[in-house]
């Protein structure tokens, strides 16, 4: 029986937060609403794993928090990505491209 996978793929959380913070600074929600667009819905993102991964982020200086209001004139935590943080995403990016070659020789050997 197949199951319908949407967690992400171990690790992969940081690095498709900071390329969608890329786009622009975003709210959490925003953040996970995005990824599960951008996806067509194959991957959702876990509030449980998302704020301790942007809180993690923050601390290592990939992204800058600050309070705004929202939209609906709520008070959000907005993200966005730092110099650091496009740094980080370029470095991840390239291990992740790497890593799909060596998983696509792999599987066609």
């Amino acid at each position: 029986m197949e199951t319908d996978h949407r967690e992400l793929v171990q690790g992969t959380l940081e690095m498709l937060v900071l390329k969608t913070l890329a786009l622009e600074p975003m709210h959490g929600y925003g953040i996970a609403l995005r990824i599960e667009q951008i996806s067509n819905g194959v991957f959702r993102v876990n509030p449980g794993s998302l704020l301790p991964a942007l809180n993690r982020m923050e601390r290592s200086g990939r992204v800058r928090g600050e309070w705004r209001s929202t939209e609906n004139n709520r008070r959000a935590r907005y993200y966005a990505l730092t110099a650091a943080g496009r740094k980080a995403l370029e470095q991840e990016r390239r291990q992740w491209d790497r890593q799909i070659a060596a998983i696509h020789q792999i599987l066609e050997a």
